[in-house]
């Protein structure tokens, strides 16, 4: 694995829901009614999760994978200082489970940031959605991986 791109822990989890980006705290918060600081360390309870580090050392965001293909990442704002180390560790993150059949979730719609990298990534949005406490868009999508054949 990358030295960019390492298993999570909670330590790491923690430092991730301290220093959310303003549209991934409005996301978790606001659209699934959960507590980062509680939620994120539960997060890797199940799954694959990875977070990600920036060459400045400091962490950029975490992600991860249930069985069910459901995909997910919250980042911080280091995201902005590397934006195309960024984007390939995401890809990078992605090819790690290209063994699930489907990839899938939802996305705050305004989250644009999100759903730029979403795109970029491959993923195809389905539909809006009203989610969470408060009803707000959410925007359905997914991605069936291209599963390499060994020659």
């Amino acid at each position: 694995m990358s030295k960019l791109l390492h298993p999570a822990t909670t330590e790491l989890a923690l430092e991730v829901a301290k220093n959310l980006r303003p549209d991934d705290y409005r996301e978790i918060v606001e659209g699934h009614g959960l507590t980062p600081e509680i939620h994120l360390p539960l997060f890797l309870n199940e799954g694959i999760n990875h977070v990600f580090t920036m060459p400045n050392g400091k962490t950029a965001g975490m992600g991860g994978v249930s069985s069910d293909g459901r995909i997910w990442m919250l980042c911080t704002p280091e995201i902005d200082k590397y934006p195309v180390t960024f984007t390939r560790l995401a890809k990078r993150h992605l090819l790690s489970f290209n063994d699930r059949p489907l990839l899938w979730n939802i996305c705050d719609k305004r989250n644009t940031t999100h759903l730029k990298l979403l795109k970029f990534l491959g993923f195809k949005f389905l539909r809006e959605v009203l989610h969470g406490p408060k009803l707000l868009p959410f925007i359905e999508f997914c991605k069936i991986p291209c599963v390499q054949k060994e020659d």
